[in-house]
């Protein structure tokens, strides 16, 4: 149990140290990413953290065993991410797409909250739709970069980090009392709850 709060904590820290709620601040601020600068955006904003670790955590708490299982959601995620970026660098435009992500953390932690055992297909199904407004949203961000693909090559690897992270904390978790990943859970959906009611009331 000792081990399980240290855990806890550790996420708790890593999410105070953000310097941002919001990962998305307008493609002007990104038009001299590289790789390393891509890698190191997904940490600073509370959004993608979020929602990539979720990811992962809900992955390896309703895995029926260590290995496949678990992977389902994680690189449907980080797959679909890198179309949605391609989507967003040629132009197609979504409507909705930062609402959009706020709704994404509301579900994501509720798969947290609930363990909803969603797995295979329907798994990468969902977090793929998660997935693709996060990545329209870096897209349209590196539209005007001329170093977009080594950007969002750094994006996809901090992606897969961050998703072993939280299948990592999952994995230490699924022995926890069952109160402690509904806490984590709850907390993610309740961030996603407020960015989308500051969002849509913009």
């Amino acid at each position: 149990m000792h081990r399980n709060r240290k855990a806890l904590l550790a996420l708790l820290a890593s999410a105070a140290l953000c310097s941002s709620a919001l990962a998305h601040t307008g493609a002007e601020a990104h038009q001299h990413l590289g790789f390393m600068a891509g890698f190191l955006h997904p940490f600073t904003g509370l959004d993608h953290l979020a929602v990539m670790l979720a990811i992962g955590l809900w992955s390896a708490l309703v895995a029926r065993h260590f290995g496949r299982d678990m992977l389902w959601g994680p690189l449907a995620f980080a797959n679909v991410l890198l179309v949605g970026a391609a989507l967003g660098l040629q132009g197609m435009q979504v409507p909705a797409v930062e609402p959009m992500i706020a709704a994404s953390l509301v579900g994501a932690g509720l798969l947290v909250l609930t363990r909803l055992p969603l797995r295979g297909l329907s798994a990468a199904m969902l977090a793929g739709l998660f997935a693709l407004f996060h990545g329209l949203a870096h897209g349209y961000e590196l539209a005007d970069n001329a170093n977009a693909f080594e950007a969002l090559a750094g994006m996809v690897s901090a992606t897969l980090m961050l998703h072993t992270m939280g299948l990592a904390l999952g994995w230490s978790l699924r022995g926890a009392h069952v109160w402690v990943p509904r806490l984590l859970g709850g907390a993610i959906a309740a961030m996603g709850g407020a960015l989308l009611f500051l969002q849509l009331g913009n």
